[in-house]
C-alpha cells in the first residue's frame, strides 16, 4: 500500500467485513481510514445556525440540523463507517452493509478540487467514484480522513495489479479505452480524433486538472482531456509512458 503504515495488531473490522474480504480473496489488511470528525466550533455554529433557523426560517434550520446529524461527531452509524484497505482489494464499511471492490477488477474516477475565495485558498475536495464490473458503484470523498493518501493508495494499488495485464494485451495487439482515452501498440487515439503514432507525442502534461497530449511540431496540444474523465488515471499514465519510451517518444 503507497504511503500507509501497517494497522495495529487485532482486527479492527465486523465479521461481516472479515467474512467478505475472505469471500473475496482479498488478503490481509493494510490500512483503515476512519470518517473526519469536525471541529468543536465547526459543530458548535451547525446547532446554532440550526437552532436559531427553526425560529427565523424553519426550511433553513432544518437543513443545519440535518447536517449537523450527518457528521460522525454526534451520528454513531456514520462514525463507524471505513475505508478498509487490504492487499488485493478495498472494503467500504457502510450502513447498509460492507461492499468490496478488488484492486485486478476496479474501475476509479478521481475528481480533486483546489477551492478559492477570492483569491484565498480554503481547501481541497476529495471525489472518488469506484466501479465494479458487474455494476455496483460507490462515492469516497473527504468524509474520510486522510484523503491524500487513501485516494493515492487506491490509484496505486489499481495500477501494480493491473498494468501487468494491460500491458500484455497492448503487446499482443489489442486496444485499451480510457474514456475517451484509447491507446494501442502504435498511438493514441480519442473518440472524436484520429491516432498519432507514439513517435510523434512529445509531451504528456497534466496541469490544472487536464490531461494535455502535445504533438510534434503542433503550437497547441492534440487533445486535453479532464483527468475526472479518465479512469483508473494512474494506470493511463503508467501505460502511456510505457508505449512511448517502446516506441520512441519524444
Amino acid at each position: 500500500m503507497h504511503d500507509v503504515q501497517a494497522p495495529p495488531a487485532g482486527r479492527p473490522f465486523s465479521d461481516d467485513v472479515a467474512a467478505l474480504a475472505a469471500a473475496e480473496g482479498l488478503g490481509g489488511l493494510r490500512a483503515s481510514f476512519a470518517p473526519k470528525r469536525r471541529s468543536a466550533w465547526s459543530i458548535l455554529g451547525l446547532a446554532v445556525f440550526g437552532l436559531f433557523g427553526l425560529f427565523v426560517f424553519v426550511l433553513p434550520g432544518l437543513f443545519f440540523l440535518w447536517q449537523l446529524w450527518q457528521t460522525p461527531n454526534v451520528n454513531r452509524k456514520q462514525a463507524a463507517r471505513r475505508i478498509h484497505c487490504f492487499e488485493h482489494g478495498l472494503v467500504l464499511d457502510e450502513p447498509g452493509g460492507p461492499l468490496a471492490f478488488r484492486w485486478d477488477a476496479l474501475s476509479v474516477l478521481q475528481r480533486i478540487t483546489r477551492r478559492y475565495v477570492n483569491g484565498i485558498y480554503v481547501g481541497t475536495s476529495y471525489e472518488y467514484r469506484l466501479f465494479r464490473p458487474d455494476g455496483v458503484k460507490a462515492r469516497l470523498t473527504g468524509f474520510y480522513a486522510d484523503p491524500e493518501v487513501w485516494g493515492a493508495a487506491v490509484q496505486h494499488e489499481i495500477t501494480r495489479a493491473q498494468l501487468p495485464g494491460v500491458l500484455g494485451l497492448l503487446g499482443g495487439g489489442g486496444t485499451v479505452h480510457f474514456g475517451d482515452m484509447v491507446v494501442n501498440a502504435a498511438g493514441v487515439a480519442t473518440a472524436n480524433r484520429s491516432g498519432v503514432p507514439w513517435g510523434e507525442v512529445e509531451q504528456v502534461e497534466v496541469r490544472r486538472g487536464t490531461v494535455a497530449v502535445r504533438r510534434a511540431g503542433k503550437w497547441l496540444p492534440w487533445s486535453n482531456t479532464p483527468v475526472h474523465k479518465i479512469p483508473n488515471f494512474f494506470l493511463f499514465l503508467c501505460v502511456v509512458d510505457e508505449l512511448r519510451a517502446r516506441n520512441g517518444g519524444l
